[in-house]
């Protein structure tokens, strides 16, 4: 899973910043007392295709370790979690989700921070910034390092319980609608069986062995009152070469 991170990642930015400066732009439309009504539409005509992506870079920056950081930990408390069976209810995989979500969203913050710097539209008074270097040493020298850590908090209380559910949803139906296309079952929807008896390794001194079943068998043919033919290789062997 963890080489994914990257590409999960970039992936789930390119189809993302789109929609994430058009819910920048409205949600501080209402802080916007003059001018025409700010709406969807009025935001992707003025900012176009390529003004759409404004920000990426620092989208980038949080969206590629946030799976970096959390996939792996969920992985991880997911295991944690695991009954000695090898099951895993829908409770306890919300639970780990939940849990992964917490250190992913807060320790990506700055990039967060950043991105929305970037992403909002400047009035008159505010600071602006060209790009996600400026940004960051102009938050840095004047509001210091404190101001990349605005709304961690916040973050944490939706990012958590949201990639929680997702992957709650995610396993079940994986475990409902498995379709096998030549690959392992999603772990955890059934029980791994134990053996009760505890078979020691196969070993031919051991008794039962190989050697035992030889001594048994010696001259089998003799025996019980068998008369059976006996060869010998050596013999047959002997007569085959000979003109």
């Amino acid at each position: 899973m963890h080489q994914l991170d990257f590409p999960a990642g970039g992936s789930q930015v390119i189809f993302t910043n789109p929609l994430e400066i058009v819910k920048i732009r409205l949600q501080v439309a209402g802080e916007i007392t003059t001018g025409p009504r700010v709406s969807a539409l009025s935001v992707i005509r003025d900012l176009g295709f390529f003004g759409l992506y404004k920000g990426s870079k620092a989208c980038f920056l949080r969206d590629i370790p946030f799976s970096a950081i959390y996939f792996p930990c969920y992985a991880h408390f997911k295991a944690y979690l695991t009954e000695e069976d090898g099951r895993i209810g829908p409770v306890k995989m919300l639970f780990a989700g939940a849990l992964a979500g917490m250190p992913a969203a807060s320790l990506v913050t700055p990039a967060d921070v950043i991105k929305t710097r970037l992403q909002v539209a400047a009035r008159a008074g505010q600071t602006t910034y060209s790009g996600l270097v400026d940004c960051f040493w102009k938050i840095l020298r004047e509001e210091g390092p404190r101001a990349f850590w605005k709304g961690a908090g916040a973050r944490v209380f939706r990012s958590s319980p949201q990639f929680g559910v997702t992957l709650v949803t995610y396993e079940l139906l994986q475990r409902w609608l498995y379709v096998d296309f030549g690959g392992q079952k999603p772990a955890g929807s059934e029980p791994t069986p134990k053996s009760r008896i505890s078979l020691p390794a196969p070993n031919p001194d051991h008794i039962g062995g190989f050697r035992l079943a030889v001594a048994t068998f010696a001259g089998i043919e003799s025996k019980f009152g068998l008369h059976l033919p006996r060869y010998t290789v050596a013999a047959a062997a002997s007569s085959a070469s000979s003109p």
